[in-house]
C-alpha cells in the first residue's frame, strides 16, 4: 500500500513484532474516531449535522490529506473489505437496532414494514435495472452484460438502515421510525438475497418458472432467518434464566447475551441465510426475554455496552467510506472525464429516486384504502418523509459494487467497472450529505410544527379495555358497577375489525400463559444473594 508505505518512510518506528502498516491504520483510524465523537458532540445541537454526515466528511478530509502526502498516488489505509463491514461492523448495529426498537410500534406497523422492504424492494429493483439496462445501452456501454444491469437494480435498491439511525427520532416521530427504519433491515436482506440471486442467475434460460423459484428462495431465506434469530434469543432466554449465572457472576450473563446474538449471525451466514434479519430478531426476542432475567447491574451493563458498540461500528463504517471514496486507482481505472463520472452519477440517482416513488406513495395509499379510522391512514406528508428518508445509500450499497464489479484481487477488470463502482461513490456521498442533513429540518418543517396532540396511548389502552370486555368469559362480570354478565365476543370477528389491537390482546394472553413462565421476562427478577437491590425486587413481585 503505497500511502502507508509513504508515511512510513517518515515515521521513526522501531522493529517491533507488530506490521507496521496495520499499527499506523489503525492510529489514523482511531484518532479519526476520537474526532468524530468530539466534533459530534460540539455539533449536538446543530440541526443540519450528525454523526455520520461528520464521520464521512473527516473521512473524505482524511483521505485527501493521505493523497496530498503520497503527492496523488494512493490514498490506501485500509482497503474496503466486505468480511470487515458485514461480519464485524455490521451485526452490532443491527443487533443493537432490535434490541433497543420499541415492539408494540414495530409490530403495530409490521405489515407496511413487510410491504415496504419486499414489495417495495422487488419494485425499485425492477424499475432501476430496466432503466439502466435502456439507458446505459443507448450511451454506448457495451462491456456491461444482463447480469451487471440486474446487479445494479439490486444494488441501487439497498436503502442505508445505518443513517437512519442518526437522521429519525424514536420518541420524536415513533411511526416514522418504525417504518423507515424496520423497511430498511428488511429491505437490506431482499437487496442481498435478490444479489446473490442474480449472481447464480442462468441468462440463457430464465423463464416464468425462475421468477416463483426467486419467491420461494425469498420466502424461505426471511421465515428461516427470523426462526434462527427467534430461537438463538429464546434459548439465551432459557440458560439464563434456568442456569441463573447472575449467582456467581454477572459478567458472565452479560458474556453469554453478546456471545449468543454476534453466534446467531454467524450461524445465518453459515446456512446461506440472512444473517440481518437472524440478528435483528435476536434482539427483539433478547430484549423481550433475556434482558430482564439478568440482575440489575448487567441490565445497565448490556444496554450501554451494545449501544456503545453499535455508535463506534457506525462511526467507523462512514470513516471507512469516506477515505476509501478518494481511492485515486479506481478513479483512474475508469478513465472517465468529470462529465461523464457526474453523468452516470446522476441518472443513477434518478433512478433511484424513481424507483423509490414508484413503490412508496401506490403502497402507502393502498394500505390507507384498508383503514377504517382516519387517524391510522398515512398522510402525504408522512408519505413525502418516508420516501425522502428512504433515498439515502450507504455502505450496503459499496459493499455490493464492489462484490459485482471486481476480481477477487480487488482490482476491475474493465473501465465501465470502475466507472459503475466511481459512479456508485458518488451517490452514496451525496445521498448521505445531501439527504441526510435536509431529513431532520424536513420532519421539523413538515411534521413536527403541524403536530397534533398525542393522544396514541390512551386510544390504544382504552381500545384494549374495551377488547377485554369483548372478551369475557359468559356469566364474567364487567366489573364496572354492572352486575349483568357480560357477553363473550367473537376471536375472529373482534381479529376482522380491530386487527392490530386483537392481535396485541391475544398475543399478550398467550406469552403472559405459555411463554414467560418458560423463558422469563418481565416480572421476573432474579435474587442474587447478597444483592440489597436483587432481594427488594424479588421480594416486591413474590406472590
Amino acid at each position: 500500500m503505497a500511502a502507508l508505505e509513504s508515511i512510513q518512510s517518515q515515521l521513526p518506528l522501531q522493529d517491533s513484532i507488530f506490521n507496521t502498516s496495520t499499527v499506523v491504520a489503525i492510529c489514523v483510524f482511531f484518532t479519526l474516531l476520537c474526532a468524530c465523537i468530539i466534533i459530534g458532540h460540539l455539533l449536538e445541537e446543530n440541526r443540519w449535522a450528525n454523526e455520520s454526515i461528520t464521520a464521512l466528511l473527516l473521512g473524505l478530509v482524511a483521505g485527501l490529506v493521505v493523497l496530498l502526502v503520497t503527492k496523488f498516488q494512493s490514498s490506501r489505509i485500509l482497503i474496503f473489505s466486505e468480511d470487515l463491514f458485514f461480519l464485524y461492523l455490521l451485526p452490532p448495529i443491527i443487533f443493537n437496532a432490535g434490541f433497543q426498537v420499541k415492539k408494540k410500534q414495530f409490530f403495530k406497523n409490521f405489515t407496511t414494514i413487510l410491504l415496504f422492504g419486499i414489495v417495495g424492494t422487488v419494485i425499485s429493483f425492477c424499475l432501476i435495472s430496466l432503466g439502466a439496462f435502456v439507458l446505459f445501452k443507448r450511451f454506448g456501454f457495451t462491456t456491461l452484460t444482463i447480469q451487471d444491469f440486474l446487479a445494479i437494480g439490486a444494488i441501487l435498491s439497498a436503502t442505508d438502515s445505518v443513517c437512519t439511525l442518526q437522521v429519525l427520532n424514536q420518541d420524536e416521530t415513533p411511526f416514522l421510525y418504525s417504518v423507515v427504519f424496520g423497511e430498511g433491515v428488511v429491505n437490506d436482506a431482499t437487496s442481498i438475497v435478490l444479489f446473490n440471486a442474480v449472481q447464480s442467475l442462468d441468462i440463457s434460460d430464465i423463464d416464468a418458472l425462475t421468477a416463483l423459484k426467486l419467491l420461494g428462495t425469498f420466502l424461505y431465506l426471511f421465515f428461516t432467518s427470523t426462526a434462527l434469530g427467534i430461537a438463538a434469543g429464546l434459548l439465551s432466554a432459557y440458560i439464563i434464566k434456568t442456569l441463573y449465572f447472575g449467582r456467581h457472576s454477572t459478567d458472565r450473563e452479560c458474556a453469554l447475551m453478546m456471545l449468543m446474538a454476534y453466534l446467531s449471525y454467524m450461524l445465518a451466514e453459515l446456512m446461506g441465510l440472512s444473517g440481518i434479519l437472524t440478528v435483528f430478531f435476536c434482539g427483539i426476542v433478547m430484549s423481550h426475554y433475556t434482558w430482564h432475567n439478568v440482575t440489575e447491574s448487567s441490565r445497565i451493563t448490556t444496554k450501554h455496552a451494545f449501544a456503545t458498540m453499535s455508535f463506534i461500528a457506525e462511526t467507523f463504517i462512514f470513516l471507512y467510506v469516506g477515505m476509501d471514496a478518494l481511492d485515486i486507482d479506481k478513479w483512474k481505472a475508469s478513465k472517465a472525464s468529470p462529465g461523464t463520472s457526474v453523468g452516470v452519477s446522476s441518472l443513477f440517482f434518478a433512478l433511484v429516486l424513481i424507483g423509490r416513488a414508484a413503490f412508496v406513495f401506490p403502497i402507502a395509499n393502498i394500505t390507507n384504502c384498508f383503514k377504517k379510522r382516519d387517524g391510522t391512514k398515512i398522510e402525504f406528508r408522512n408519505q413525502f418523509i418516508m420516501w425522502w428518508a428512504g433515498l439515502m445509500r450507504g455502505a450496503v450499497t459499496i459493499a455490493l459494487s464492489y462484490n459485482q464489479f471486481t476480481d477477487s484481487s480487488g482490482s476491475t477488470s474493465t473501465r465501465d467497472s470502475s466507472l459503475m463502482i466511481t459512479s456508485t461513490i458518488i451517490v452514496v456521498l451525496f445521498s448521505t450529505v445531501v439527504f441526510g442533513s435536509i431529513t431532520k429540518p424536513l420532519i421539523s418543517a413538515l411534521l413536527l410544527q403541524h403536530a397534533k396532540p398525542n393522544t396514541s396511548d390512551a386510544t390504544d389502552n382504552q381500545s384494549l379495555e374495551d377488547l377485554r370486555l369483548l372478551f369475557l368469559e359468559p356469566g364474567e362480570p364487567s366489573g364496572e358497577g354492572n352486575s349483568q354478565p357480560a357477553r363473550k365476543g367473537s376471536s375472529f370477528r373482534l381479529l376482522m375489525t380491530h386487527p392490530t389491537s386483537t392481535a396485541h390482546y391475544l398475543w399478550r394472553k398467550f406469552d403472559d400463559k405459555f411463554m414467560r413462565p418458560v423463558f422469563g421476562g418481565r416480572g421476573f427478577v432474579p435474587f442474587v444473594p447478597g444483592s440489597p437491590s436483587g432481594a427488594a425486587e424479588a421480594a416486591e413481585h413474590t406472590p
